[in-house]
């Protein structure tokens, strides 16, 4: 038997009217996102952006515009290492210069940027480097003295107030922290360390880096830098250069953590080590810098060579000329070659005979660009050169007062228990004795800037 609703007319009007309304209200409701949601679909879009970006860019550069960019030079009369490659109009004219080290102060860099966008075609803002230790004019505790509070959260807060100062002078770079592990007294750069432990080398790491970095893309902030990878504070009798010869268990035991906590800290640089290890330079091994740097920990940013240490690789005899050093570090995944120039004499001629591919080259100008593009740079190549911000900020009361407060904190006080050295309480006056005994300043001190630096 066959049964059929009978309804009225208006009420299947009604019911269809309220149906399609449930249909179209329904088409335009979106569900509300969790924030992290959100923040992953903003980080998405900007990174399609900052493809698209780089992508384009990429594609119109020159093989010598593209070589450029992995060329640093000093900007000025201030060396840290041998005679280096001179920095010249004409290579900014060409493009091929793509950072500058050891040039501070808004308006020396103001200058050096004037030049380069008023005579570069592409006009690709410079990166600004600086050694920025342990503060740039306001100086904080060396990093070995920091270690000895143990206190992490200061040392964070150094490595902010560091970059807040350093970054307040045009500066977009610093090379730090050091994250060697160092075991043996006789190496002079111990200092610029946590010391000896790797557990407290990769917490100190972790908070140097995060301090740096602590704004990063804004003009408040500077990258951070890991280095000397790898091992570079195990010389040979402590002899700064020489060879580092260590068991595979060691190395992956002590000396490496340290860089791997970098990474997982987020930081956006590597600088290669001079030194060999276990027979192979640092600067052109590819099993450090390809293989284990970016396949197996997964860096994403870019490597730097310390000073020279391209060049080098001829006195530590794996390559006979500047040429095969140039094409050595660039294809074991060296990124900027550091003051010699060498990238620039060799790597353009070495893509046309074959012997290093432009993919090779793209890939290190990509990910010199992509830092460039996060700093902010390609929307205002100033940004980080505000002269009102830099006398606001250099010396502050603020940075002052956190000078005295990390001082205070890594003090060490050595007591004389059970007369370990032979000294009588009678004693008045005891002689502090060697190059730095009257000398509080001279470590990694900036030349003219000494007299002014408090401490």
């Amino acid at each position: 038997m066959n049964l059929k609703l009978q309804l009225p007319r208006a009420t299947m009007l009604a019911m269809l009217f309220m149906g399609t309304a449930l249909v179209t209200n329904a088409q335009k409701v979106r569900p509300k996102l969790p924030k992290k949601a959100i923040a992953q679909q903003k980080k998405t879009q900007q990174a399609t952006a900052e493809d698209k970006f780089v992508a384009e860019l990429l594609s119109k550069m020159t093989l010598d515009e593209k070589v450029g960019q992995l060329s640093q030079y000093v900007g000025g009369s201030l060396l840290t290492g041998p005679k280096s490659g001179a920095l010249s109009d004409s290579l900014m004219a060409r493009g091929m210069v793509g950072s500058i080290l050891n040039v501070g102060g808004v308006a020396n860099l103001r200058q050096l940027q004037d030049k380069n966008m008023r005579l570069s075609r592409l006009k690709i803002p410079l990166l600004f480097a600086f050694d920025v230790i342990h503060g740039y004019k306001t100086i904080f505790p060396t990093p070995l003295a920091e270690s000895c509070s143990w206190d992490l959260d200061l040392m964070y807060r150094t490595a902010k107030a560091a970059a807040i100062e350093a970054s307040a002078s045009g500066i977009h770079w610093t090379f730090a922290p050091m994250v060697d592990l160092a075991r043996d007294p006789r190496w002079g750069r111990i200092v610029e360390g946590a010391g000896e432990d790797p557990f407290l080398g990769c917490k100190v790491a972790e908070a140097r880096v995060k301090g740096f970095q602590w704004n990063l893309g804004k003009p408040n902030s500077v990258l951070a830098c890991a280095k000397h990878f790898a091992a570079y504070g195990a010389p040979q009798a402590g002899r700064d250069y020489a060879s580092v010869d260590l068991a595979p268990s060691t190395l992956a035991e002590m000396y490496l953590p340290p860089y791997k906590a970098c990474i997982d800290a987020g930081v956006q640089t590597f600088m290669s080590a001079f030194n060999d290890v276990n027979g192979e330079p640092a600067s052109g091994s590819h099993w450090l810098l390809t293989q284990l740097l970016r396949d197996q920990w997964k860096f994403k940013g870019f490597v730097v060579s310390d000073w020279n240490a391209v060049v080098q690789l001829k006195t530590q005899g794996v390559t006979a000329d500047d040429k095969g050093a140039a094409i050595m570090a660039l294809n074991a995944g060296l990124d900027m070659d550091m003051v010699d120039g060498l990238y620039n004499e060799h790597i353009a001629e070495a893509v046309k005979k074959g012997l290093v591919s432009e993919a090779t080259v793209n890939a290190s100008v990509e990910r010199i660009l992509r830092q460039k593009y996060r700093l902010g740079l390609f929307d205002d190549a100033y940004a980080f050169l505000d002269e009102a911000r830099e006398q606001q900020t250099v010396k502050s009361a603020e940075l002052m007062a956190l000078a005295r407060e990390a001082a205070t904190k890594s003090m060490v006080l050595l007591k004389n228990k059970d007369a370990l050295l032979p000294l009588s309480k009678n004693i008045k006056r005891i002689a502090v004795v060697g190059p730095l005994a009257d000398n509080r300043l001279k470590c990694w001190a900036r030349g003219k800037l000494v007299a002014k630096m408090p401490t």
